[in-house]
């Protein structure tokens, strides 16, 4: 097959592979393995304040990213370059060989390691069926899990806000901008955002103890995110409009007027298009309030997810499928020849 095909098919597979297989157990995540490496180093650490600590947060990035890129670019590497001209055979007058499926097959699952969409709804529907029995201790206990805030003894419509803005801020995160730089840099891209976005999660804390050490991954995420926050109220609304949301036209102008209202830099487009979007308002106690609306209903999650999830893949087919056919494959593979060259060289 063409390369910019089997470019193309490796993003809806993993799609398919987050729809219907999911992450693998927490014990045999790579992203696990990643939170271990990283804890081993933070571990070793005892000069937390000072510009050494900086320079040891940036290098710590550079180690993570080249385990864990260098790990999946020497696997498909690995199997393009040894099985990738074995047991030819035509499939609907088109040339191919197992070793060119086996490669598109393991390269999108490690493309869906990085990131996260429909999990979204496997997270929220036992809380929503916990809020309907009237259960807000289970609910609750359950949303702590997705988020950072104090969830215990909170009333039911700032549970459902807290599903709500999780699943809106995480759109950027955990799907468009892994996709957006598989699509512009290929496997090596989505790695590179995930150890980013991974080590702005345990090291990117405004606290004594991770204030240097955490400040280059922390920025680096914020860079990494800047685009894809930017574009996502764009297909937001055009979500919104295929689904016939009524608040649809107001996802751009919220987005404009009200995404400085997070800590964040990024995270405030995505969540203030959504409310607009939606009609209803997110609010996090003492923190923000954002939308127009009152707050979610439960019925509203479901809404919210369902949003979420067509914005991304809406982003995928228009975005993401043309970088990933002109660049992002190609890229990989240059990757991938120059890994196994320097083994050959060996």
């Amino acid at each position: 097959m063409q390369l910019w095909f089997d470019g193309i098919l490796i993003i809806i597979l993993a799609m398919l592979f987050d729809r219907y297989v999911g992450d693998p157990s927490n014990k045999y995540h790579p992203l696990r393995w990643m939170g271990n490496l990283l804890q081993a180093i933070d571990n070793r650490l005892v000069r937390r304040k000072s510009y050494r600590a900086v320079l040891l947060g940036f290098l710590s990035y550079l180690l993570v990213f080249i385990v864990f890129g260098g790990v999946a670019i020497l696997i498909t590497g690995g199997i393009r370059h040894f099985l990738g001209g074995q047991v030819p055979f035509d499939i609907a007058g088109i040339h191919v060989t197992l070793g060119e499926i086996l490669w598109i097959v393991v390269s999108a699952y490690l493309v869906k390691i990085t990131f996260a969409l429909f999990a979204f709804r496997r997270f929220c529907r036992p809380i929503e069926e916990d809020l309907r029995k009237g259960d807000l201790d289970a609910a609750a206990d359950k949303t702590q899990m997705m988020v950072n805030r104090k969830m215990k003894g909170m009333d039911l419509p700032h549970i459902t806000s807290s599903c709500c803005e999780t699943i809106s801020e995480n759109l950027v995160d955990s799907a468009v901008s892994p996709l957006l730089y598989y699509g512009l840099l290929g496997l090596p891209g989505a790695v590179m955002f995930r150890c980013a976005n991974l080590m702005d999660a345990m090291w990117g804390r405004l606290n004594e103890k991770y204030k240097d050490l955490g400040h280059f991954p922390a920025r680096w995420d914020d860079v990494l995110g800047f685009v894809p926050s930017r574009l996502s109220p764009l297909f937001i609304g055009l979500a919104a409009w295929i689904m016939r949301i009524p608040g649809r036209r107001k996802a751009l102008k919220a987005a404009r007027e009200e995404h400085r209202k997070t800590p964040s830099p990024n995270s405030g487009w995505p969540m203030t298009a959504t409310a607009a979007a939606m009609g209803i308002s997110f609010e996090k106690e003492g923190v923000y309030v954002m939308g127009e609306g009152p707050l979610p209903s439960i019925e509203d999650i479901a809404r919210c997810y369902r949003l979420i999830e067509l914005t991304a893949v809406l982003f995928t087919v228009i975005v993401v499928f043309p970088l990933c056919a002109l660049i992002g494959v190609h890229v990989q593979i240059i990757c991938e020849d120059s890994v196994m060259g320097l083994i050959r060289g060996f």
